[in-house]
């Protein structure tokens, strides 16, 4: 929804000055958003290192593109179903009958530990330890769009003043005064306006999302190791359930999860 939440923001925008009786081609004004493209980048730039560069171009497209390999409501079904056959035939069964397995390498990490290791608390510390290096990586890109937000209004500013000092040095032609102040002021309006349309929406979005994921790891956790417990039916949707939003939830009575509960 990020590109669709811009797209209207924008709309928005442009639509009131048009009934205001304003023209929102005065707004465009290639000097200025140069400055506050390219500072605004260019500021945040300085504070990462080299390498952290590819791990922003990566959170810029995942907030665009927003693409889940699988969701939390699906990988609790499917874990209720192969969680039965796992208690007569072995976990090994897991690597055959969980989707996740196949396309998730954390859920392929979590099923490989279980297999191999019968100490719960060995399969807990392995896998924290990648939700906590997967938000140290998160935070890298939250961090390089939340500075772009906060220098993107600063940047605007420092273009309006030289816009000012520019205008200010000379004041021989009044009838131009108006337009070049209007002018000047273009750098303060993109900067205030990327910082709260794209940069800090971008950052909230990638806040959002890495939560989503810490969700849909813990529940990975919680639900193999209580498949490794031998939990199955309804013991195991009241430890997995917690873990999931009121509409993933289903209602028990439906589906492949109340043949479970019934056999």
């Amino acid at each position: 929804m990020t590109p669709v939440g811009v797209v209207v923001a924008l709309a928005s925008i442009f639509m009131a000055m048009i009934m205001d009786h304003g023209k929102p081609m005065t707004i465009v004004s290639i000097p200025s958003m140069i400055l506050v493209f390219g500072g605004t980048f260019g500021v945040s730039m300085a504070g990462v290192n080299k390498h952290d560069l590819r791990p922003v171009r990566g959170a810029f497209r995942t907030a665009l593109k927003n693409k889940v390999s699988w969701h939390a409501g699906d990988f609790n079904e499917h874990l209720m179903k192969v969680a039965k056959e796992a208690r007569t035939v072995g976990l090994l069964a897991l690597e055959s009958g969980l989707p996740e397995a196949k396309i998730d390498p954390f859920v392929r990490s979590g099923v490989e530990l279980i297999t191999t290791t019968s100490d719960p608390e060995r399969v807990r510390n392995v896998l924290d330890a990648e939700i906590v290096g997967m938000r140290a990586r998160h935070r890298v890109g939250i961090k390089f769009f939340q500075d772009m937000g906060g220098f993107a209004p600063t940047i605007g500013i420092l273009g309006t003043v030289i816009g000012l000092v520019r205008v200010l040095g000379d004041l021989s032609s009044p009838a131009t005064l108006g337009p070049a102040i209007a002018s000047a002021f273009t750098a303060t309006l993109w900067g205030v306006m990327t910082a709260n349309i794209f940069w800090i929406p971008i950052s909230n979005k990638l806040k959002r999302l890495s939560d989503d994921e810490v969700r849909r790891k813990e529940l990975v956790i919680e639900g193999l190791l209580a498949v490794q417990e031998g939990l199955t039916g309804p013991q195991l949707r009241d430890r997995l359930d917690p873990f999931l939003a009121p509409r993933e939830r289903s209602e028990p009575g439906k589906g492949s999860s109340a043949e479970e509960s019934a056999a």
